[in-house]
């Protein structure tokens, strides 16, 4: 039996900062309610920077935010001995079981694409009745067979769309549909064959929407972007990372996501403007999806645990010294001082020699300066240099910053 009480209250603690009565306390708990069910189809951290930073050994283990689990299997293809991956969302760890289930137990490459690159074919059905849903735990079972409040099972979003879905797919579509609202097609984007081609079609079609009086009073409003997954604590960050506010920061980071890299390299600027993985046998696709990485994802699948938890509650029951690599998404823009400080206590404890931590951030700068102790701080170098290198380069485009610790020597 799945307890809801306690996922409400991991989900609350993670959130919820506010007396409820306030604005801000009010919409905490409706972001809150909202997180309890699928938020990203799709992770939006480029698995590729990732695994460069962390240089991934196969005497690791690893401890990551699992998200949709794009970049969980995606880690796989490095052979790392061991990935637990954690989320608050039961969606999330769901969704993260069917994956691994499906590339240990589909009998081919074409299948595990046919779910999980087109995700919206008839037959999809039939490959989870057949060949997964006898291998999953009942929880992860009871989850994909369950009803939505339209009626239909919801494993039935793999022959409907399934990047459609979620809150972020609710996003990316009420996003095209208010720049049809302007008379823009932004799928169109996609036809552009150069980054030069790309950035005139920004700059003469989407660009002048963010001026627009609607979309500035759409935006102005915090609820406006749970569904990019963004609480109100990290819609102050973002907000406050740009001159003009929350409308520059969305411009600035739409503008990279269509002409920072070329289309063909950039799966991320397919998700948001074509609303799914780019055709053909030449696209742009995370690692896990790439056919050439498939027999390593089913020999490598239950390297994998996945866990319905707080990372932070994960590490204080691991042993010390344990874990080689940590990625920590944004989670920590949605956290207090004492989240932070608690959270980084743990990591360093459970950090082997040599550790590497990654993160990303709504603002440029780290959050952890003044608000994590010195003295725990002092045990991890700061990689600036090459966080900024690394962040330039992250096809997501949509953070404003990316960071890499390393754990020193402790005779240092």
């Amino acid at each position: 039996m799945t307890d809801t009480a306690g996922i409400g209250a991991r989900i609350d603690g993670a959130v919820v900062r506010t007396p409820a009565l306030s604005a801000t306390g009010l919409l905490e708990r409706v972001f809150s309610a909202a997180f309890r069910g699928l938020v990203y189809p799709q992770i939006w951290e480029d698995p590729l920077i990732d695994m460069e930073a962390l240089a991934l050994k196969p005497t690791d283990t690893m401890v990551t935010i699992a998200s949709g689990s794009c970049n969980v299997l995606s880690y796989l293809t490095a052979e790392p001995k061991e990935i637990i991956a954690v989320d608050l969302s039961p969606a999330h760890v769901a969704l993260g079981r069917l994956k691994l289930a499906a590339a240990a137990n589909l009998p081919d490459h074409t299948s595990f694409s046919n779910l999980f690159r087109h995700a919206d074919l008839k037959s999809n059905v039939k490959l989870y009745e057949r060949h997964i849903r006898p291998h999953l735990d009942d929880t992860t079972r009871a989850y994909w067979d369950g009803r939505e409040i339209n009626g239909r099972r919801r494993i039935g979003r793999f022959t409907r769309g399934f990047y459609r879905t979620g809150l972020l797919g609710r996003f990316i579509a009420a996003a095209h549909g208010i720049a049809r609202l302007h008379g823009v097609d932004v799928r169109e984007l996609l036809r552009m064959d150069t980054v030069d081609k790309q950035r005139a079609f920004f700059d003469a079609r989407i660009a002048p929407i963010f001026d627009s009086r609607s979309f500035r009073a759409l935006i102005s409003m915090r609820a406006s972007l749970f569904g990019l997954g963004i609480p109100p604590a990290q819609y102050e960050a973002l907000a406050g990372d740009d001159a003009e506010g929350m409308i520059g920061a969305l411009r600035t980071r739409t503008e990279r996501l269509a002409c920072g890299f070329p289309l063909k390299d950039n799966y991320f600027a397919w998700q948001a403007f074509g609303r799914g993985y780019q055709p053909g046998a030449e696209a742009s696709l995370p690692p896990y999806l790439e056919a050439r990485h498939f027999e390593t994802l089913r020999r490598n699948a239950g390297r994998v645990s996945i866990v319905n938890d707080s990372i932070t509650t994960l590490l204080a029951n691991r042993a010390a010294g344990s874990v080689d690599a940590f990625v920590l998404l944004d989670a920590q823009d949605w956290m207090t001082d004492r989240q932070l400080a608690d959270l980084w206590a743990e990591i360093t404890r459970t950090a082997a020699p040599g550790a590497r931590v990654i993160y990303r951030t709504a603002a440029a700068a780290s959050p952890l300066k003044g608000r994590v102790p010195d003295g725990i701080l002092d045990k991890w170098d700061y990689r600036a240099d090459q966080s900024l290198k690394l962040g330039a380069r992250d096809r997501s485009a949509i953070y404003g910053g990316f960071h890499l610790h390393v754990k020193r020597d402790a005779a240092a």
